[in-house]
């Protein structure tokens, strides 16, 4: 063992180092025979010992990292302060070593993904059966191993964001609560009618449930809490976590938008495709994805009454479709339709779908795992497929590499889940629930700060406090999030205006160089009243026409045409603003106009009459 820890070139132990003198230490380093200089090239037991083998950060000779002396820092004078960075680089190096150790330890590379591995080219995993990893994996991660029988016809299910609750909802009104991983009921309740979905709102203390008419908000005891009646015929529910927004759409066609911190409507929509028995998010933009009966798939943003992107996906109804949530960011969409096809889209482009294959068994259930892993529960049938092979484009309809298969007899599947950091797959059926193993599907790390499946009490409480008070609005629910903060290149629009009037790109002026008048302007936030009545002022001494000089030549002005609507002039309506300690002369001058105006008026009236006076009409003798 001895030798074997000096050929790996590891650290003696502590009883067998004994001080040399430097002259016998160059010596040691010069002797062929000393156990630092053995070529081990020729022992394979060294060699493969090497590339897994590294010293601790703790154990490594800590003056090769930083000088301790503190000769980085010779030029400051002052013995304490060169002293003080000298300790605090050296803590920063150590610190550096210590997380790429814990980065090796809890990240793995990105080549090696964890999960089913074949020892030889002969060897598939899909072979591999749920008993086998059963036995395998440990006893906490066995416990994603579930079957659950219910009589409550076609069940569907959905966790929370942190994974550890579960709620699920038969079709024909059995609705349950509890904490999956520890066996605990929250709630059970039979509602008697039909129920066609359930979703989570911000945590497990709230959900709401699809009902036959209506869709009902429920706490975590089971009570009833809120009925919105507005959402008639509820299909599918999604629950947006950063806006707060519950998402419906029904049998009319109508996808709505509900705040559930304010309890207001936020907008619906008309599909105008009829009925929906699909929709999906996409978690990295929130964008809402319905497939409809005609075979496309829409996408939908709260502040567009058309749809974002339309896009035909099969030649008949689409019957499940799914959005990638790893790391990718969202770019891939799975959609299933009727027709038996199951296909891969790349969101970025929308140019024809990057992989497609027939799904036995007919319409097919799909969801995506956090690592990337697609489940396609078609039949009686569930087959997973890894991100690899899955998201390589393939112009031949060729079915990918199996990763992973397991059989289900009851039939249909109603539902496919993948649970949140936990390798498991919740599939709804006829008779209840089925939970498999998919080694790899989750994400082993998670933000405490976003989804943490071991929160108490106050945490869940300052989470949801600190949700509310972080909510994005939805006007900012867009295709490419990334727009929203980015700087734009032309967005004030005085280049438009300068290019216009044919200046020289190079002479142009810069916003930030503008007056404040004119950036008001060029933003569409100056008050352009005063600017209007004085133009108008304008314009009423050249309406009787005149000559004008353009370029040396005259021009004879058309007479302008003034179309008023009302009485009130827009002159009369800025006189009429409360400015009453400001004195300003062109108002004044421009209130002695009226009034000489008003004044002229009234005295060829008077005129008037008095050339009429001698002609008397049968009205006169009330006018005395």
């Amino acid at each position: 063992m001895d030798a074997l820890v000096a050929k790996a070139d590891a650290l003696r132990p502590v009883s067998q180092k004994r001080p040399r003198s430097s002259s016998k230490r160059r010596k040691s380093t010069s002797d062929p025979s000393s156990s630092k200089n053995v070529d081990i090239s020729e022992d394979k037991t060294a060699q493969s010992v090497l590339p897994h083998t590294r010293l601790p950060a703790s154990l490594r000779a800590k003056g090769k990292e930083v000088d301790r002396t503190g000769r980085a820092y010779n030029h400051i004078g002052d013995k304490r302060l060169r002293a003080h960075l000298a300790s605090q680089s050296l803590q920063n190096v150590r610190a550096k070593g210590l997380v790429d150790d814990l980065q090796d330890l809890l990240v793995p590379d990105e080549q090696e993904n964890a999960g089913l591995r074949a020892e030889h080219e002969l060897e598939r995993t899909w072979r591999v059966t749920q008993d086998e990893i059963v036995k395998t994996v440990g006893g906490q991660a066995a416990s994603g191993r579930r079957e659950w029988k219910l009589d409550g016809g076609t069940y569907r299910s959905r966790y929370t964001r942190n994974g550890r609750h579960l709620a699920i909802v038969g079709k024909n009104g059995h609705v349950a609560t509890f904490d999956w991983q520890s066996g605990t009921l929250h709630s059970e309740i039979q509602l008697r009618e039909t129920c066609r979905d359930i979703t989570f709102l911000q945590d497990h203390s709230m959900y709401a449930v699809a009902q036959s008419k209506h869709v009902y908000i429920y706490d975590q005891n089971g009570v009833e809490l809120h009925r919105l009646a507005s959402h008639v015929e509820p299909t599918r529910l999604e629950f947006l976590p950063y806006h707060w927004l519950l998402v419906s759409v029904g049998m009319p066609g109508y996808l709505k938008y509900q705040d559930t911190s304010t309890g207001q409507m936020l907008v619906e929509h008309r599909t105008k495709l009829g009925a929906c028995h699909t929709m999906a998010q996409n978690p990295h933009n929130a964008v809402i994805h319905l497939g409809h009966q005609n075979g496309t798939v829409t996408l939908w943003t709260p502040n567009m009454p058309q749809p974002a992107v339309r896009l035909l996906a099969h030649m008949g109804p689409v019957s499940s479709l799914a959005v990638d949530p790893s790391h990718a960011g969202g770019r891939y969409m799975a959609t299933s339709g009727a027709d038996g096809r199951v296909k891969i889209w790349d969101c970025r482009n929308w140019k024809g779908c990057i992989r497609e294959w027939s799904a036995r068994g007919g319409p097919a259930e799909l969801d995506f795992s956090a690592r990337g892993h697609l489940g396609v529960a078609s039949g009686g049938t569930v087959n997973v497929y890894g991100p690899q092979a899955l998201f390589t484009p393939h112009t031949p309809p060729v079915q990918p590499p199996l990763y992973l298969t397991h059989p289900i007899t009851t039939r249909p599947i109603a539902s496919a889940r993948f649970a949140p950091f936990t390798d498991s797959l919740l599939l709804g059926h006829a008779a209840g629930l089925s939970s498999i193993l998919v080694p790899g599907s989750g994400e082993p790390q998670y933000d405490s700060r976003e989804a943490d499946p071991f929160e108490g009490r106050r945490a869940r409480r300052e989470r949801e406090v600190r949700g509310l008070l972080d909510k994005v609005p939805a006007d900012m629910i867009t295709l490419d999030p990334e727009f929203v903060g980015a700087v734009a290149a032309e967005g004030t629009g005085v280049a438009e205006k300068e290019e216009e009037m044919g200046v020289a790109k190079s002479q142009r002026t810069p916003f930030a160089r503008l007056p404040r008048a004119e950036r008001l302007r060029a933003q569409g936030k100056a008050d352009e009243t005063e600017v209007q009545q004085s133009e108008s002022s304008d314009d009423e001494e050249e309406d009787e026409g005149g000559d004008v000089d353009v370029d040396g030549k005259k021009e004879v002005l058309k007479k302008r045409k003034h179309k008023m609507r009302g009485r009130e002039t827009a002159l009369k309506k800025y006189l009429k603003k409360k400015r009453k300690n400001v004195v300003d002369p062109r108002t004044e001058a421009l209130r002695a106009k009226l009034e000489a105006q008003r004044k002229a008026r009234v005295l060829k009236e008077k005129k008037a009459a008095g050339a009429e006076e001698g002609k008397l009409s049968v009205l006169d003798r009330f006018r005395r």
